[in-house]
């Protein structure tokens, strides 16, 4: 069985990517790189000054008679090229012509998007926010009235007096940076290789060769469902993730390092956030889904499950707005998955974001080897941004210590599966970041299985364990006591200068016999 408890890393944004991470970006190619899967736009008919609803939130007819949009004057674009989209309503229906393409009146009725249902998004060469919008009857959209917008508008003009221009507006802090989104972003003859480049590079064996020399013992990796389908994932998925996870079994075992697989990403998004491979932002994760997540872990399990460093198996990143009936139901299964193909392995249960972090404490009582993590972020809660310093290091030693106490007190091994350095402080100082640190760190280690800093590598230094070892934030490396440091120097001392008057003997031993060598090759 591994020593615990961990200190670990997570190496966050390597095989399940999130964009906020890393520069330069991994985005910066795709053409029309603002218009990914899940960006939420509004449009607004510049003619009469009104936006584009789908009446009732979808079901019904597409109307352009609001003065201000909100959540049915949005849509969600679900990409299918460079430049044609599909666009989701409120009620999750596609947009599209009315009578399964046969007319050009424009509804919201259809549940999955189809030719009929896709549109080419045309933007102004001078101002790319003012657009035109052509069908798949090859016809551009056009506001006739408030409650008529149609789909048969033959012209180029671009005047905002014209029916058929739309001013555009992508509502802010909504775009999504995940993997699908940079995949289909691709699309299916660049993806691959910009994958390909990605996972070689940005964690490599050095990697591992510094986490070990800095005093961590294991690494936790973020996968995506997809990886159980390499080498030929569900587009626009690549394959490729799974031999770098291989990789990654090796360099940890030459390092003397432990990998806790994390299921980051299942199929149909456990939290609608863009790490979650989701496309468009829904969480609709839940009992049709369980039965293909169950598959995921019962192949990493087959695949992993016996490799002498594996540190466990995390069923399910960060649920949240799931059902918990749902959630309890596919544990057991997933646990029951890894069981199959190894009796001891440790099974990582994610505590639900949107729960008490007690909640499945009665639950896995009936579980040998079962590990509870929560995640602790002094972020996301608005009430951070009113403390001080020292209001944060307070409740990391109270609060947080508290909570984890409760979390520990059980059948069940805890885990701070997820922290960081970072904090809603503005103008703290290196000193407060260190302070802050070494409090999580303190109150983190009592945690049963072990904890894991979010990340190891990350554009923001405070977020990358990586940055902060190197400028001296963190130190993992246990310092000797200053009194046994003392009595060492004094045993120590005689013996290094030993050592040192034994090598200068040779040093003239050598020189002594290459000269007489020197000598004999003249004669």
């Amino acid at each position: 069985m591994p020593i615990m408890p961990y200190k670990a890393v997570n190496l966050g944004n390597w095989l399940v990517v999130e964009g906020w991470m890393q520069e330069p970006s991994l985005f910066d190619g795709i053409v029309n790189k603002d218009l990914l899967d899940g960006t939420q736009v509004q449009l607004k008919s510049t003619k009469f000054n009104k936006y584009l609803a789908s009446e009732d939130g979808g079901g019904t007819t597409v109307v352009a008679n609001r003065d201000v949009a909100s959540g049915w004057e949005t849509f969600k674009l679900w990409r299918v090229s460079d430049s044609s989209f599909n666009l989701r309503v409120f009620n999750k229906q596609f947009v599209g012509l009315e009578n399964q393409g046969s007319g050009n009146k424009i509804v919201a009725v259809s549940n999955s998007p189809s030719k009929p249902e896709t549109f080419e998004i045309v933007r102004n060469s001078d101002d790319p926010f003012k657009v035109r919008i052509k069908a798949s009857n090859g016809l551009f959209l056009q506001v006739q009235s408030e409650t008529s917008v149609t789909a048969n508008y033959v012209g180029t003009n671009w005047n905002e007096s014209d029916p058929s221009v739309f001013r555009m507006n992508i509502v802010p802090n909504t775009t999504l940076q995940g993997e699908y989104q940079l995949t289909n972003g691709y699309g299916p003859d660049r993806a691959p290789q910009v994958m390909r480049d990605h996972w070689s590079t940005y964690i490599t064996e050095d990697d591992f060769r510094f986490m070990s020399e800095n005093g961590l013992n294991a690494v936790r990796i973020p996968v995506g469902w997809w990886i159980a389908k390499d080498p030929n994932p569900p587009k626009p998925f690549v394959g490729g993730s799974l031999a770098a996870l291989d990789n990654a079994f090796i360099w940890a075992q030459n390092h003397g390092i432990h990998v806790i697989i994390d299921l980051h990403a299942a199929e149909g998004s456990q939290n609608g956030n863009d790490h979650s491979g989701t496309r468009d932002g829904y969480t609709e994760w839940g009992d049709p889904y369980i039965p293909n997540t169950v598959q995921v872990i019962d192949f990493l399990a087959e695949r992993y499950g016996n490799r002498p460093n594996l540190g466990g198996i995390e069923l399910l990143n960060e649920p949240r707005g799931v059902n918990l009936e749902s959630l309890k139901k596919y544990y057991k299964q997933a646990y029951d998955a890894v069981r199959k193909h190894n009796p001891n392995a440790y099974v990582i249960m994610s505590n639900p974001l949107d729960a008490d972090s007690k909640v499945l404490l009665s639950f896995v009582e009936g579980f040998d080897n079962v590990v509870i993590d929560v995640h602790y972020y002094n972020l996301f809660w608005s009430n951070f941004n009113n403390m001080n310093v020292q209001q944060n290091i307070d409740f990391i030693r109270n609060d947080r210590a508290s909570d984890l106490s409760g979390v520990s007190s059980t059948k069940a091994l805890s885990f701070v599966g997820e922290w960081t350095g970072e904090w809603s402080i503005n103008g703290a100082t290196k000193e407060d970041y260190q302070n802050y640190a070494k409090a999580q760190l303190d109150v983190y280690s009592r945690a049963t299985f072990g904890w894991a800093y979010w990340a190891y590598k990350c554009k923001f230094g405070h977020w990358s364990l990586k940055w902060m070892i190197e400028n001296g934030y963190i130190n993992l490396i246990p310092e000797l006591d200053p009194a046994i440091k003392a009595y060492l120097d004094v045993k120590l001392t005689p013996c290094i200068q030993k050592m040192d008057a034994m090598a200068a003997s040779i040093e003239r031993i050598e020189s002594m016999l290459k000269t007489l060598l020197e000598e004999q090759q003249k004669q």
